[in-house]
């Protein structure tokens, strides 16, 4: 079988995967958040927290919960950081710099786990275990818990409460997270993937090396990584490393799990709406997306100029030969389409068209499928911009879902969809326009360049994958970068709640003759075009400098 062949047969059997996964899983997230019974452990973290698990929150009161729950996880994994030098099991590494501890703090706190830093000889156990891997759980469960919270708004009328924060966080992690990463941790450590926790294995006996190998648990923290909730991992070779990634397997399984929540939650969407076809609609915009993401990747890095890649038949430079480049791409379009940011292939060695989709990717605000949680309510912020395009088109008031996109709706949406052009366009301008800034890059010219909007494009999107060729570890870059990440993260969360509760206090809107509908396939269509749309005109300028100038030298 050719390397083609087997790259079509691997893509196939992810995507079948994930149809066979749809229903039964997005239906048991339905069940997970709609349902009105408290187990005795969540009641019992109820009660010690002082939280009435059965009263509702008003958007403003749920959109204060996210935020106070995020500002006190960011400073306790940011002291936890500072004082690792006298915590136990820390293996003599030093307090981690203030300008690290607070990026990496703010990084995995918004589910970016943005890594400028090597795991195994930065973080001890304790910090590594209780505090990167708890936010794994903890940063995925907000995003599922907004997400949440703006399809109630489409789903209630007349109402002025979302839910309640606390319980979808809980329900969230308890229910979803944690059964998911525990069976594939199971599935990867029987993959060949290491489990040490508690034994300490000696990297010299690996590799000849003085250097202890981090004894966490290593398999477990890979596939909290591929639910979607951590890019770094333990090891700073990432998903390339064969104690994370041993083989085509595992690596199909770690696919499968970039993938799964995001793609699985339109059918909860679906039916907390009460119609299934809704459901089905983002859910075809979003392999569309994904479809076309992994088609141009994958030309792109097979069709590679020059001597030794025609030979060859792709560009194998930075890329894993136990997986080849139809891998390779598919995991660089699933890590770029999902808040993910974990690689099993060097981005910055991809051709100059390859890494400027993986760049568009993110772009496109990472909606197909997108991160846990972020992903559904990108495309849903996405879906009310389309329909008051559509609305424009037609002359009369846009209606999604019963519900009239006014101006106050439409006003929301815009801010929500400006958040990331203005950081983006912002940071990497800033960080051209300065020498501190320039002196991360690695090479000079168009690819230099794409080094430095890659990186301000994955924090802004909270993606947290890189072009590994910018040296990122400095208080310049440590800094803005922490800013990027915790605006693009929670200034869009605030406008999706404040747009939530603006839904949700409408009276529903009846059908009529002149109404969109919103489950066929001309208004998927039209989403998807209106997407594309925006991400290239505003975005254009800054690839036209970077990856495109650069495919086109080439």
């Amino acid at each position: 079988m050719s390397s083609s062949l087997a790259g079509i047969v691997f893509i196939a059997s992810i995507l079948l995967a994930l149809a066979i996964c749809y229903r039964p899983l997005g239906d048991y997230m339905y069940r997970v958040y709609t349902g009105t019974r408290h187990s005795r452990a969540e009641l019992a973290f109820y009660r010690l927290a002082g939280v009435k698990p059965d009263g509702e929150q008003r958007w403003a009161v749920y959109a204060r919960s996210v935020l106070a729950f995020s500002v006190v996880s960011i400073l306790f994994l940011y002291g936890l950081q500072r004082l690792q030098n006298h915590l136990p099991l820390s293996l003599g590494m030093k307090p981690v710099a203030p300008d690290l501890a607070w990026n990496t703090a703010v990084s995995f706190v918004t589910n970016t786990n943005w890594q400028a830093y090597s795991g195994e000889s930065t973080m001890g156990h304790v910090v590594q275990t209780a505090g990167l891997a708890v936010q794994n759980f903890l940063s995925a469960a907000v995003g599922l818990a907004v997400a949440i919270a703006l399809v109630r708004g489409f789903a209630r009328n007349s109402s002025d409460s979302l839910g309640n924060f606390w319980v979808d966080l809980v329900r969230g992690t308890v229910r979803i997270l944690l059964p998911i990463a525990f069976v594939a941790a199971l599935a990867l450590v029987a993959g060949g993937a290491i489990q040490t926790f508690g034994d300490h294995v000696s990297w010299a006996t690996l590799t000849g090396g003085q250097q202890t190998l981090t004894p966490a648990a290593a398999a477990s923290q890979e596939a909290i990584k591929d639910l979607g909730t951590n890019g770094g991992g333990i090891f700073n070779a990432n998903s390339a490393h064969p104690f994370e990634n041993p083989t085509a397997w595992t690596n199909w399984i770690q696919i499968l799990l970039l993938l799964l929540i995001a793609s699985c939650l339109p059918r909860t969407f679906g039916r907390m709406v009460g119609d299934n076809r809704q459901g089905y609609a983002i859910a075809a915009v979003m392999a569309t997306l994904f479809a076309v993401s992994v088609a141009v990747t994958t030309w792109a890095e097979q069709s590679a100029g020059g001597t030794v890649p025609q030979a060859i038949g792709a560009a194998m430079e930075g890329r894993e030969a136990r997986f080849g480049v139809p891998d390779s791409a598919l995991f660089a379009s699933a890590t770029t389409l999902t808040s993910t940011g974990s690689v099993n292939s060097f981005h910055d060695s991809y051709t100059a068209l390859g890494g400027g989709m993986l760049i568009f990717n993110m772009l496109l605000g990472e909606v197909a499928p997108g991160g846990v949680g972020a992903g559904l309510y990108g495309i849903l912020v996405l879906a009310v911009v389309t329909v008051f395009v559509a609305g424009l088109m037609v002359g009369r008031t846009p209606e999604y879902l019963g519900k009239r996109i006014g101006a106050r709706e439409i006003k929301l949406a815009s801010l929500y969809f400006l958040v990331t052009p203005v950081l983006v366009l912002t940071g990497t301008a800033v960080a051209m326009a300065t020498p501190v800034g320039r002196s991360a890059m690695l090479n000079t010219g168009p690819h230099g360049f794409s080094e430095i909007l890659y990186a301000y494009t994955s924090a802004s999107n909270n993606n947290g994958s890189a072009f590994a060729g910018v040296s990122v570890d400095t208080v310049f870059h440590n800094t803005t970068l922490g800013l990027c990440m915790a605006l693009g993260r929670f200034l869009p969360i605030v406008l999706v709640l404040a747009l939530a509760g603006s839904l949700a206090g409408q009276a529903p809107v009846p059908v009529s003759a002149g109404t969109l509908p919103t489950h066929r396939p001309q208004f998927a269509g039209m989403l998807v075009g209106v997407t594309v749309v925006l991400v290239a005109l505003t975005f254009l300028p800054a690839l036209a400098l970077g990856p495109l100038a650069e495919g086109i030298q080439r």
